[in-house]
């Protein structure tokens, strides 16, 4: 059995990136004694947000770089993926604050959107010789 090293690599640094995120949530809700909800504080949602939004794209990411580097895809080009991953939610993760429209978001969802995109399609390929 082949043990997918990138996708370990890549997933935790998306993991540690997501806890950091979810401390981040915890910080302003103790700041705004909120305990649900956002309790009317524009920092709160958009922690709120940042990290949900992290928490929704960034598994199905994993997921595609796993079958990915499982159907035998090419090291260089998932390194490439995973780095492009984590660079494109700390982008958005910069960006999320920032009053719109602002550049940081803007790349970081982009390169997350385009890299799921080419993440199936890049296992769509490699399995046709399956």
């Amino acid at each position: 059995m082949t043990i997918p090293t990138v996708t370990a690599l890549y997933g935790s640094l998306n993991a540690l990136l997501n806890v950091a995120l979810g401390l981040n949530v915890v910080r302003y809700r103790t700041k705004a004694g909120v305990s649900l909800g956002e309790g009317g504080s524009k920092e709160l949602l958009v922690a709120v947000r940042t990290h949900s939004n992290n928490a929704e794209f960034v598994p199905l990411a994993l997921v595609m770089l796993l079958v990915v580097e499982l159907c035998g895809g090419a090291s260089l080009w998932l390194h490439a993926a995973g780095g492009a991953l984590f660079l494109g939610r700390v982008l958005h993760v910069i960006g999320m604050p920032r009053k719109a429209p602002n550049p940081y978001r803007f790349i970081g969802v982009t390169i997350t959107y385009v890299l799921i995109t080419a993440l199936a399609a890049y296992a769509l390929w490699l399995r046709r010789g399956a």
